[in-house]
């Protein structure tokens, strides 16, 4: 299979399956419009699980088709390309995650794409140690919110494995400051998975920040505390 074959395949399966009242729906759980077929999830990913399988892709072949995907107007073409790049870590390597960098200035601009390379493809890179964590040290600087946001998400698979949460901490601290809900969110987001395994050295880290952080990253670092837990990390007036 070649990369037009593949474009056509998913496109072609994308129109099949278009439903303009899913299309409506999907965008209340964007600030951002998503242009969408309407598809839904388990749709887009078992199409993908049956191209994987088919034995007739390869990596390149992937990547030759991903520009013409990922710059897809369509939400769902968009996904496509991330999923099927999914599915040959094995094959990962410095220059894909070099080319991964170049994509949010053209493709990633929603959450749920960022939140796919961020839960599912960046960790594998870190996993393989293709690449270690400074190699995240432009992105904290981007000017693409969901680059930024990548980081403290694609890190959360770390905090299972790391002894050293001090250090990840320091790494992100940067982001704390941030101007964007979306970066905040992620942060959080990590902050709580980090709590969930060591509370101390979190907790530490929390009462540092209460007094200066956006509210919205204590709102979700604290998701899982009890009530009384969360009243030592309530900001000081």
């Amino acid at each position: 299979m070649n990369k037009n074959d593949l474009i056509s395949i998913i496109q072609t399966y994308c129109r099949e399956n278009a439903n303009s009242e899913n299309a409506l729906k999907s965008n209340r759980y964007f600030k951002e419009a998503i242009n969408s077929y309407g598809l839904t999830t388990p749709q887009i990913t078992d199409k993908t699980k049956d191209l994987l399988k088919s034995g007739q892709l390869s990596l390149n072949t992937v990547l030759q088709a991903a520009p013409v995907l990922l710059k897809s107007e369509k939400y769902e073409e968009i996904s496509f390309g991330l999923l099927l790049i999914n599915g040959f870590e094995k094959q990962y390597s410095k220059p894909l995650f070099d080319e991964i960098g170049t994509w949010f200035a053209y493709s990633i601009h929603n959450w749920a794409h960022a939140d796919t390379l961020g839960m599912f493809i960046l960790p594998k890179f870190t996993k393989n140690r293709i690449i270690q964590l400074e190699d995240f040290k432009p992105w904290l600087i981007s000017p693409y919110k969901f680059q930024r946001r990548c980081v403290p998400v694609t890190l959360i698979k770390s905090l299972k494995t790391s002894p050293d949460f001090n250090s990840i901490f320091r790494f992100v601290e940067p982001l704390v400051m941030d101007p964007v809900r979306e970066v905040h969110q992620g942060v959080g987001w990590f902050l709580r998975e980090a709590w969930k395994k060591k509370r101390e050295e979190t907790e530490a880290f929390l009462l540092k920040w209460k007094d200066r952080a956006p509210r919205l990253i204590i709102q979700y670092a604290t998701e899982k505390m009890t009530p009384e837990e969360k009243l030592r990390f309530r900001r000081a007036k």
